[in-house]
């Protein structure tokens, strides 16, 4: 008892222990660089669970396949309760009785009970032995798709990660923007008080200051929403408090290595090429299969069964009398002519495995053509930054030379508001060039699957 007890208690903790692993407490906090938050998200986030159930169904799914062709062992209890037996009618001259006449006769008892185990063993059979091979095909095939979704869950979270970096920062930029406007805003206010400037300018730099202040409400907005979109891809609580201890510029000047791009190009590491293939393989294992009807099968079986017969309920008395039987057999099946059924569904069988090598074909044109197109939005986003940070500087220059030209009289409000906003979108353009980096360096190496392949 005192065993059973204990084996109880280590399922229970072992349970909770895995149940705690899956699935993180809600209201936590973390911290992580990105590089934590990928590892923490193929092993939590709800993608991956899923995906390793599938792997898990995949396996169960192959033993199912190859249990058909090992014994198989089934017992069956029988009782039956004749309320009405069948009478049967015979010739009166059997008893004596006036020729031409019937004597109605009951044959058996009332009552039966029978208890029988059949083991059957499959000896051979084509579409089992097609079965046991196109198992293990599939269980290749949900491997590669759980690598699919480590690196489909990966490049999520670069993307998340990343849009919370810039969310965070545009609202930074934001509010120093709109400290600065702030600061223009009250130093017009007093000038034009003292009749030294005109309304118009008071005006142009309080429409700036409203825009601004509206940009900074959204982005504020948009941070909490950013972080919680984070939250879901690596599978923990919305609400968590979560602190991303990698900066944007950071991840952008580590992302801007160039060395991806002189990695050679294997095909058969891209995950998609890899699924395409085993699909061909599955239509022609499909195409064996159909084939494979043609072939006789052969199963044998062997029982053994008692039964007991009488008028009242005394199966259960040690003294009921029970009557033993036992049978061997063999069933050959010959397939020998289905009006070209079989023929037919090999010719569809056939098609489809051509079309499939077609599929191929195309896939692997269509994944070359990725993996170029791949190559040239990275070094466009790369130069697209450096350029960014060059239209940057020169953006801060324009917009400090007009706001000393402003407060000496020099160029008007409209002027100083010109250079402004050009400094805003340039600092837009960066973050933006930052996060493009950054996203497009993933979708290169998910296309090399330099994860899953860093040799």
């Amino acid at each position: 008892m005192r065993n059973n007890l204990w084996l109880i208690c280590l399922g229970w903790l072992y349970a909770t222990t895995v149940l705690a692993q899956q699935q993180p407490p809600a209201n936590s906090s973390y911290s992580f660089t990105l590089d934590e938050a990928i590892e923490f998200a193929l092993e939590h986030s709800y993608q991956s669970i899923n995906a390793r159930r599938d792997v898990a169904k995949a396996l169960k799914k192959k033993w199912e396949t190859t249990a058909d062709g090992l014994p198989q062992l089934n017992a069956s209890i029988d009782y039956q309760n004749q309320l009405k037996q069948p009478v049967s009618l015979l010739p009166a001259e059997i008893t004596g009785g006036e020729p031409g006449t019937f004597v109605p006769v009951v044959f058996g008892t009332k009552q039966q009970a029978s208890a029988t185990a059949t083991l059957t063993q499959l000896i051979f059979d084509g579409s089992y032995l097609v079965g046991l091979e196109a198992a293990k095909s599939f269980l290749q095939y949900t491997n590669d798709v759980e690598e699919k979704t480590q690196l489909e869950v990966r490049k999520g979270v670069i993307n998340a990660y990343g849009s919370v970096l810039i969310a965070q920062e545009s609202v930074k930029i934001l509010r120093n923007n709109v400290a600065t406007l702030d600061k223009n805003y009250n130093e017009t206010k007093k000038i034009f008080e003292n009749g030294m400037a005109e309304e118009e300018d008071l005006e142009q730099i309080q429409i700036t200051l409203l825009q601004i202040t509206n940009q900074l409400n959204n982005a504020e907005r948009l941070e909490k929403t950013a972080m919680q979109m984070f939250n879901l891809t690596i599978g923990v609580d919305v609400n968590s408090e979560i602190v991303l201890s990698d900066d944007l510029n950071s991840l952008a000047i580590k992302n801007t290595d160039q060395s991806v791009i002189t990695k050679p190009f294997n095909i058969e590491n891209n995950i998609d090429y890899r699924l395409a293939h085993l699909l061909t393989e599955q239509r022609r294992l499909e195409l064996k299969l159909e084939r494979s009807k043609a072939l006789p099968s052969l199963s044998a079986f062997v029982n053994y069964g008692t039964a007991a017969y009488n008028n009242d309920f005394v199966f259960l008395d040690s003294e009921t009398r029970w009557f033993q039987s036992s049978i061997l057999g063999a069933s050959l099946k010959i397939p020998i002519f289905s009006s070209l059924k079989r023929s037919a569904k090999s010719q569809q069988a056939k098609i489809a495995s051509e079309q499939s090598i077609t599929d191929l074909l195309k896939a692997q044109q269509q994944i070359n053509l990725q993996y170029n197109n791949a190559i040239n939005d990275y070094k466009f986003s790369i130069e697209s930054y450096d350029t960014a940070k060059q239209n940057l500087t020169l953006a801060e220059r324009i917009e400090k030379k007009n706001q000393i030209k402003y407060s000496e009289g020099l160029a008007s409000s409209f002027e100083l508001r010109q250079a402004q906003l050009q400094l805003y979108t340039s600092q837009n353009e960066v973050l933006n060039a930052m996060l493009t980096i950054i996203n497009k360096k993933a979708d290169l190496e998910t296309i090399l699957n330099t994860p899953n392949n860093n040799n």
